[in-house]
């Protein structure tokens, strides 16, 4: 059984180094600076169901090191505001938004996501988390604060890619969370909160082979670089990294632990009689 380990300081602090995007442009097939399950044809699929375009105001909770979001800003031309916890990512997203000349419509704070937000109520036409919902506790009142920031008529979309769909051990429970805090949830919590916090449910879609294969490609691009990844991690993490990246494939792939992406719409408040 793995113990915690460092995972995203790592990723962060290197994002910039060679060794890291080759390892991206590996695992994902096509590099766009994301660090989760998701491919780009998926993350493009998005942008038509959230209606995006230059009008669009969007909210990324957990953005990471941006570079998912600043793809989104250039493709559809929204305005954007990434938040993360780790001080890591936000100095890496905002450094590559001055670079891609987006800082004027792309902004990265430091805020926890799933506390009391920093915005108006009705702020947002989209609210965006990818493969991190399951790192917020407390998933009712986060998904009634996203509601909040939502404006009427505005999409909410975010992944889950913890949903627990067979039989798990307690070792194959402590890896795949061995990264940080970690909330497994049933297989109909997450649409059940997601009506029960205002919302109506659009979508549920499985995207579990994406875990499967993105998982698998990076556990082998990490292998090959073996020596390289050891100095710069050190041993720990670097086989704790590879530990939980074997059983994220695993799981996934024998469908014991699967990923679902929800589509949901703020609707327009019903008048009273």
């Amino acid at each position: 059984m793995s113990d915690s380990i460092n995972f995203f300081n790592s990723t962060y602090s290197n994002f910039r180094e060679e060794i890291a995007a080759q390892i991206r442009a590996e695992a994902f097939l096509e590099d766009i600076g994301q660090n989760s399950w998701t491919s780009v044809s998926e993350y493009r699929e998005f942008f038509g169901w959230l209606n995006l375009s230059a009008d669009s105001h969007v909210l990324e909770i957990a953005s990471g090191s941006g570079g998912p979001a600043l793809f989104m800003a250039k493709q559809t031309g929204c305005h954007l505001v990434g938040l993360d916890i780790n001080p890591h990512g936000i100095e890496t997203a905002n450094r590559a938004a001055q670079e891609h000349g987006l800082s004027e419509r792309v902004r990265f704070q430091l805020a926890d996501g799933g506390a009391v937000l920093p915005f108006a109520d009705s702020t947002f036409d989209a609210v965006v988390c990818i493969d991190s919902m399951n790192h917020l506790p407390d998933r009712p009142r986060v998904l009634q604060e996203w509601y909040r920031v939502l404006k009427t008529n505005g999409y909410l979309l975010f992944t889950d890619p913890i949903t627990v769909t067979g039989l798990l051990t307690k070792d194959e429970i402590a890896i795949r969370s061995s990264i940080g805090y970690f909330l497994f949830a049933a297989p109909d919590i997450d649409a059940y909160l997601v009506q029960q916090a205002g919302f109506e449910l659009i979508r549920r879609q499985d995207a579990t082979q994406n875990v499967a294969d993105v998982a698998g490609r990076w556990l082998a691009a990490r292998a090959k670089r073996e020596t390289a990844l050891r100095e710069i991690e050190g041993d720990t993490t670097f086989e704790g990294t590879q530990q939980f990246l074997e059983v994220a494939h695993r799981v996934s792939d024998e469908r014991r632990l699967s990923r679902f992406i929800y589509l949901a719409h703020k609707p327009a408040a019903t008048p009273t009689s």
